[in-house]
């Protein structure tokens, strides 16, 4: 197997900002020839598909200013420096929508976009939901839908799911649930 690992060269930090920070790296290319690669730095986040026991999933309706449009979405957030990612899922998922999970399971990681970003997503499997209360942030507009997780697949390929972490999410959760006799219960529960 080839090696085509990039050695960096030298390193530039062009921004800092409270989400991400943009850097640029001189590398030497496998060949030995040299390149340039832009790389935005984001500390990773998590998603939530919380399904309670109607196999329904609560998806949060906001506005996204870089794509300019109204997404629906499953909750999803950053993690804070030494958060570490269940705690950040748990936290995630009762700002957002306002419910707490008694069961919580990571079920899928992946980078988001690797050709530029460090972002790397954590997808979780929530269940035995309980309603509290919604925490928004300051700056944060949500709305909380819920829709039975069937229709959220529906929702993929109409396109009214289309961003990223929400298509995996839901396509993965509803594997797992599906390989658990189609119970969120017996997932958790280990029972198949």
């Amino acid at each position: 197997m080839r090696d085509y690992t990039e050695k960096v060269i030298s390193s530039q930090r062009i921004y800092e900002g409270r989400i991400i920070n943009l850097r640029i790296d001189s590398v030497e290319l496998p060949d030995g020839s040299t390149g340039r690669r832009e790389v935005v730095e984001y500390a990773g986040a998590v998603a939530v598909v919380a399904v309670n026991e109607k196999r329904e999933t609560y998806l949060v309706r906001q506005y996204r200013h870089a794509v300019g449009k109204t997404l629906l979405e499953i909750p999803a957030g950053k993690i804070e420096p030494g958060e570490d990612i269940y705690s950040c899922a748990r936290r995630e998922l009762l700002e957002e929508t306002g419910y707490t999970a008694t069961n919580i399971k990571k079920i899928i990681s992946f980078f988001s976009t690797p050709g530029f970003t460090t972002e790397k997503l954590h997808v979780f499997l929530a269940g035995g939901l309980r309603l509290e209360k919604q925490n928004l942030d300051c700056d944060e507009f949500i709305d909380v839908v819920t829709v039975s997780l069937e229709r959220a697949l529906d929702m993929i390929w109409t396109g009214e799911i289309c961003d990223a972490k929400s298509v995996a999410g839901i396509l993965a959760a509803h594997n797992m649930i599906e390989k658990n006799r189609g119970s969120i219960e017996s997932f958790f529960n280990g029972r198949c």
